[in-house]
């Protein structure tokens, strides 16, 4: 009953507001993947639609949201442990491994909705909103809210609870405040602080941030938490015809001595053939560099989003072409320089229709049992179409 009532919410919502001089838009994102694991082939699907919705017809005042609807088939049921290296998964008893076991399951959700009042030097943003921080294509130090894939970085990311007040103090001056009520009182909630500057080719941003941290011990699944304090920011530029960017966070723990720091550096360039290159290093002092130190709680805060990697030093190439107007073709890599492992992920988009686009993107991985990105983690591919309206 819960399903079929916020189905017709999501069907009569945007026919509402249509008679309310709202734009109504989104898309309907059908894929396929495909997984070669330890001599099993196993295929997960899932229907996507997603309902964006923005209204400007108060003065100064945007309204927006977006619901998403997921129908997942094919094999549902995964165990992280099938996953790990077997020196690693040996250690998990057998009554323990239901617990690592993860479902996908239908679900329809508001990805964002919020509210957003501007004047020409301020705004203020209330409600589930994009947080998106950092100039990392790979990966991002400084945004503590989201996770990127290693393999489809440039993928949505989800909404975040917040109050965000935005002030333009000159042409290229700009402040950020940001409130995000991760806990119920103000101490373990999310505080942030950005000031960014534009000078010359360059712009600069400087941050603070205090919110929770928190990691679980997968042996026992006891959950710690302590405040973490951070300070970093971010550059991005022109350099003698290359965009170049970096971008570094410090983390400084409460309650021990495990302050731990991460950054980024990268650049890319345009040839004028169209052919579009690049490349990033990422370093994370949180993951260790020897892959035969991994334990259970590195591979485990990894999937889990508790750690951004489970090697501490990595490079991110990326390369793409477009053959015709419709058709780009390209691919990316991750090299662990910790093991020298690699996970190579080849794509190709088509763009069907003006509205309609097509992506097969696979994922190889190179490395033994026991590295970053091993041949045991599983082979496959994905199918992706998006249908635009």
């Amino acid at each position: 009953m819960r399903t079929f009532a916020y189905a017709i919410t999501l069907f009569a919502l945007p026919v509402t507001l249509v008679h309310a001089q709202a734009d109504v838009f989104g898309y309907f994102e059908p894929e396929y993947a495909g997984i070669y694991h330890r001599d099993n082939y196993c295929q997960l699907l899932y229907n996507k639609l997603r309902v964006d919705i923005k209204s400007t017809v108060v003065k100064n005042t945007e309204f927006g949201a977006n619901a998403i609807f997921l129908l997942y088939y094919g094999k549902p049921d995964w165990n992280v442990i099938d996953f790990l290296p077997q020196d690693i998964a040996s250690t998990v008893p057998p009554e323990m491994r239901p617990l690592y076991q993860f479902t996908y399951q239908d679900t329809f959700y508001l990805d964002n909705v919020y509210v957003r009042f501007g004047l020409n030097r301020f705004a203020i943003t209330a409600g589930k909103q994009q947080i998106s921080l950092g100039a990392g294509y790979f990966a991002n130090p400084t945004d503590v809210f989201n996770i990127k894939d290693a393999l489809d970085p440039t993928y949505e990311q989800p909404g975040h609870h917040g109050l965000r007040m935005d002030f333009l103090l000159g042409s290229r001056l700009s402040l950020m405040t940001l409130f995000s009520p991760i806990e119920m009182d103000w101490k373990t909630s999310g505080k942030l602080l950005r000031a960014k500057i534009g000078l010359g080719h360059f712009d600069f941003s400087v941050m603070g941030i205090e919110m929770p941290y928190k990691l679980t011990d997968f042996y026992t699944f006891e959950l710690s938490e302590q405040t973490r304090r951070s300070f970093g920011g971010d550059v991005v530029g022109e350099l003698i015809g290359l965009g170049v960017w970096a971008e570094g966070l410090y983390t400084f723990l409460e309650e021990d001595n495990d302050d731990f720091y991460e950054f980024l550096a990268g650049t890319d360039y345009t040839f004028e053939s169209g052919l579009y290159t690049m490349l990033e290093y990422h370093h994370n002092s949180q993951a260790k560099s020897d892959h035969e130190n991994f334990d259970l709680n590195d591979w485990m805060r990894f999937f889990t989003g508790e750690t951004k990697t489970v090697s501490r030093d990595q490079i991110y190439g990326l390369i793409t072409y477009p053959l015709t107007d419709l058709l780009l073709l390209g691919g990316s890599l991750v090299f662990s320089l910790s093991d020298y492992s690699t996970a190579i992920v080849p794509m190709i988009q088509y763009s069907l229709f003006e509205n309609i686009e097509l992506l097969l993107m696979g994922n190889i991985y190179t490395g033994e049992e026991g590295t970053a990105y091993s041949r045991t983690l599983g082979n496959g591919f994905l199918l992706r179409a998006s249908v635009y309206y």
